[in-house]
């Protein structure tokens, strides 16, 4: 049973991205593709061991390489995504994203047939049966394996600043949920999912990976499908929160925002700082706040003791890490309300188009 190891975490600052994107027709709509994209064809050589398929058989996922700044992020994101368009567009396809696919109906699309997905859907049942959900993860390196669990507490309180920001799936299903992120609710009927407790070093949570794993619960580590977790084979911290996005510059956002966080939290753990005491129903509280309201979000304040908006949060986080790209995503027109005013002043036709990448 490999569980990883605690000597993974080697390195501090290394970035990697992951993306799930949507396969989809000339017209913008969901299809099947992962059988030509994954299987059938052979991928372009950057996209090699970095191209792989979620549970359904229109939702495909990259990999960047591990880099060691933002600038090489930066390249490594714009080039992976134009080896997939190509790749995809070879075969007849086109690329999506977004954290939902606003044409997508769980009950007309095919699963994948990967044994490890099918035994997921005999074991999960109904909510893995309508996962059509598609995100984007940052893995950022820590060099000490307890310091990475510290940090994964810790950032739990940031995540719904990052959710809300993000939130790019107000459609499920054909209809319009109400929601900002319904892809955050979704997702979160899997087991294991959402907000993670805290756990006291990594002996704890790797004994906690062993439980879960022996007992059947999971068949293997990568079935721990919280919003952050530390990333034992890695040797990093993966921040899962965000929503899909078919815009680099909001997918860069996020990436700068988890490297200073996760950069500033581990110099506050070399120092010495006693662990944040978050209780979990306040942590799942702000993750409604910002699923549901999104830009408008006022979320609970560290100490409990009332709210603050979004605004005023991103507005803090800039001045005291020194990034940019949450502002001006927070500056910018949601993802959701982008797409709830394209669908109603130019049908679903313009919608789906503009979740196409170029």
């Amino acid at each position: 049973m490999d569980l990883g190891s605690r000597d993974a975490f080697d390195r501090a600052g290394t970035l990697g991205i992951e993306e799930e994107f949507f396969i989809v027709d000339a017209d913008g709509r969901p299809t099947s593709g992962i059988g030509e994209l994954v299987y059938g064809n052979e991928p372009p050589e950057l996209l090699e061991g970095r191209l792989d398929h979620e549970l359904f058989k229109f939702v495909i996922e990259t990999q960047t390489p591990t880099v060691d700044s933002l600038g090489a992020a930066r390249e490594a994101l714009g080039d992976v995504r134009s080896a997939l368009v190509e790749h995809a567009n070879r075969h007849g396809f086109d690329i999506a994203a977004a954290g939902l696919h606003p044409a997508a109906k769980w009950r007309e699309l095919e699963h994948a047939e990967k044994p490890r997905y099918r035994e997921q859907l005999e074991r999960i049942q109904y909510p893995q049966h309508r996962n059509t959900t598609a995100g984007v993860h940052v893995h950022v390196g820590v060099d000490d394996a307890d310091k990475a669990v510290w940090i994964a507490n810790e950032l739990r309180w940031h995540l719904p600043t990052m959710l809300a920001l993000s939130a790019n799936s107000p459609y499920w299903n054909g209809f319009d949920t109400g929601l900002q992120s319904a892809r955050a609710k979704i997702f979160e009927a899997l087991p294991n999912t959402g907000m993670p407790t805290a756990f006291d070093d990594f002996e704890s949570f790797q004994a906690f990976e062993r439980t879960m794993v022996e007992t059947n619960s999971i068949n293997d580590r990568g079935e721990l499908w919280f919003d952050v977790r530390p990333h034992s084979e890695h040797g990093t911290v993966e921040v899962r929160t965000p929503d899909g996005q078919a815009d680099p510059d909001r997918v860069m956002a996020f990436v700068e925002y988890t490297e200073a966080l996760v950069e500033d939290l581990g110099a506050r753990y070399d120092d010495g700082e006693a662990a944040s005491e978050y209780r979990r129903e306040f942590l799942d509280e702000n993750k409604w706040r910002a699923l549901r309201y999104g830009h408008d979000a006022e979320l609970l304040t560290a100490d409990w003791s009332g709210t603050v908006s979004l605004g005023e949060l991103v507005d803090r986080e800039r001045s005291r890490l020194g990034v940019s790209g949450i502002a001006d995503l927070y500056d910018s027109e949601s993802g959701a309300s982008e797409q709830r005013r394209l669908r109603e002043e130019a049908g679903l036709d313009a919608l789906c188009a503009s979740l196409v990448l170029g």
